[in-house]
């Protein structure tokens, strides 16, 4: 990893309203039910947008995640899945 990209992963914000939380999952999972649940709370707690993506509605995120949902996404990039822990959530949020 070059120089660059080190410093541009460390300047991302670490406010947690600054980030974004985003849920893939599918209705009827209630796996997705479950983090659902937490990634409301968690975020709720720290002020944390987030959002909620199904998999049915989109192809790419479907042959993507398919196997693995519920998926929670940081900022874009894939943080959990099957089970969301709200300790290590919070963590990545920067809190």
């Amino acid at each position: 990893m070059g120089a660059m990209s080190l410093l541009a992963r460390r300047s991302r914000p670490r406010n947690p309203a600054e980030r974004l939380v985003t849920l893939v999952g599918r209705p009827g999972c209630h796996l997705c039910d479950d983090a659902r649940a937490v990634v409301a709370e968690v975020c709720g707690e720290l002020g944390t947008p987030w959002e909620e993506k199904d998999i049915t509605q989109d192809a790419e995120l479907h042959r993507r995640y398919w196997e693995q949902i519920p998926v929670v996404l940081v900022d874009g990039a894939q943080h959990d899945f099957w089970r969301v822990d709200p300790g290590r959530l919070r963590r990545a949020l920067g809190a």
